[in-house]
């Protein structure tokens, strides 16, 4: 703020102060005041001009007192106190151009660039030739980015003094800022949000006043979800402005966009009271408006259970508006509930992990995905999203849920002894023995004595799988333990089972050498045995 110019009037200044008359006095007083032909007519009437004369020179040195207190005050960096003395010598003396131009400068000087411009618009309405004025208005203009303005006052002042310099570094700024707007005006029309912020915030450099460029930012700063931000300069704006449409509408945007949604359509139609011909305004409100209702209708849809309609309705609402991510992971997270209700669990899987690609902490969509997995029996991914879960809410529920994912886990890498046997959990031991007795018949290795040597290998192990399953299963404290996810070695204390003795038992000597009904070898198959693992 160096280059702005203050009027530091002094008394040989006649064209910014009214002088009082210094003349010395004469013998005659009255003969200096009015004509001689005028001196002996004097009455009541002379005595109270002469009266009126005096107090108005008392009055503009009262002014100009007030006004030199003013700049002591500019000079020791005191613009609060300079301004109320200016102000206390345009009270005195309204028609002083200098004293306005000298408070434009303390405005200046404060950041009220407004205030300035319009004490620097009455300094010039009062003299037309106050080239001071001219180079206030240029500089209050560029500062509040209004590029016609400054042009204007400029080309003023080079009228009246050609050849002065003093509004060169003006001229040079305002031709920057002509080209940053444009800049920024095309990259905002390719929605390269990003690029037009970086213009912005040059042009606000310039111009640290101008409102338009500050909302274009706080515009781009919404769309590029940096709500708090572009909400701080929103807000600022529309305590000074408040029926500023521009400001009210970017504050709707972040509201909208931080998942406020009525609140966001209540500022869109604020704004197009105070401006009904916002196009941005009116397109918003529309969106919004249609959002609202397709939600609601999806909402109610669900809860009545007509879920395919549901389906349909939330499908639409997320094509709506593809920028608004907190509504959208919340629609994708409602109609994930929508086909859980189907029994399209693998569309509901993809709709949470949507929900949480939009919002990361987005817990019921992430607890849901979980519950999805544990329904699916891919227990590895139920136990990942129910760590992150706990990560975030350490609660006696989800730790709980976490421990039983993780058990499950464990199971399942085990060796399904119910599948081997082709039994259910609820299978008696009646049951299980004559499982056990079906499949033997089919595995032993003596019937598969003239395989290959693969389905030779591939036969023996399933007859093993066999024996151990029989041997846990029909055992009530081992079936019990492993439904219970104990570790097999554990129950087994590392002990080795002979296959072809469990096979005997079912299957007395008399069926043929090695245990095979109708006789026949099974070679060194009756001599394996197998452990737990």
């Amino acid at each position: 703020m160096s280059d702005v110019v203050i009027d530091l009037v002094n008394d040989s200044e006649t064209d910014d102060i009214i002088m009082i008359d210094d003349q010395p006095e004469t013998s005659d007083p009255k003969q200096d005041l009015r004509p001689t032909e005028y001196l002996e007519e004097e009455n009541s009437e002379t005595n109270e001009m002469l009266d009126v004369e005096f107090v108005e020179i008392s009055n503009q040195t009262l002014a100009e007192e007030k006004k030199n207190s003013g700049n002591d005050e500019y000079k020791a960096k005191r613009y609060d106190s300079a301004l109320r003395f200016y102000s206390e010598a345009i009270n005195i003396s309204p028609e002083t151009a200098a004293y306005y131009g000298n408070r434009s400068a303390c405005h200046m000087m404060l950041g009220d660039y407004r205030s300035a411009l319009n004490d620097v618009k009455t300094a010039i309405a009062i003299d037309e030739k106050y080239a001071k004025g001219y180079i206030r208005m240029a500089k209050c203009s560029l500062m509040l980015g209004d590029v016609i303005g400054t042009d204007q006052a400029i080309r003023k002042f080079l009228s009246l003094d050609p050849s002065n310099t003093s509004l060169r570094d003006e001229i040079v700024n305002l031709k920057q800022l002509r080209d940053l707007n444009e800049k920024a005006t095309a990259c905002y029309d390719k929605r390269d949000y990003r690029t037009c912020l970086y213009h912005c915030d040059n042009a606000l450099k310039i111009a640290p006043g101008s409102i338009p460029n500050k909302l274009l930012k706080a515009e781009c700063l919404a769309l590029l979800e940096r709500f708090g931000e572009a909400g701080d300069i929103a807000i600022t704006i529309m305590q000074s402005h408040s029926t500023n449409a521009d400001a009210i509408y970017v504050r709707g945007l972040t509201l909208y966009y931080s998942d406020n949604l009525e609140k966001g359509l209540l500022h869109f139609e604020r704004a197009l009271m105070m401006d009904p011909d916002h196009k941005k305004a009116k397109a918003m409100r529309l969106k919004a408006k249609q959002l609202k209702e397709t939600k609601e209708s999806g909402n109610e849809l669900f809860k009545t259970g007509k879920y395919r309609k549901a389906l349909e309705v939330y499908t639409e609402a997320l094509a709506l508006d593809q920028q608004n991510k907190d509504i959208n992971s919340k629609l994708y997270y409602n109609r994930a509930l929508v086909n859980s209700k189907l029994g399209n669990l693998r569309d509901a899987i993809s709709d949470c992990s949507s929900a949480l690609t939009l919002n990361e902490k987005y817990m019921k969509a992430l607890l849901q995905r979980a519950k999805l997995y544990y329904n699916m029996e891919n227990f590895e991914d139920a136990v990942k999203d129910y760590e992150k879960a706990l990560k975030n809410d350490r609660t006696m529920e989800i730790r709980n849920l976490l421990k039983d994912a993780k058990l499950q886990l464990k199971k399942s890498k085990r060796k399904d002894y119910y599948k081997i046997l082709g039994v259910n959990k609820q299978a008696s031991d009646d049951e299980i023995k004559k499982a056990y007795r079906k499949r033997a018949l089919v595995h032993h290795p003596d019937r598969h004595a003239n395989a290959s040597e693969d389905e030779k290998k591939e036969q023996e192990r399933k007859f093993k799988e066999l024996g151990e399953a029989y041997t846990v299963l029909s055992d009530p404290v081992k079936k019990s333990r492993y439904d219970n996810g104990q570790d097999l070695e554990e129950m087994s204390q590392g002990a080795d089972i002979d296959a072809q003795q469990i096979y005997r038992q079912f299957f007395p000597s008399d069926f043929g050498y090695g245990g095979f009904p109708g006789g026949g070898s099974c070679g060194n198959s009756s001599n394996f045995t197998f452990h737990f693992g």
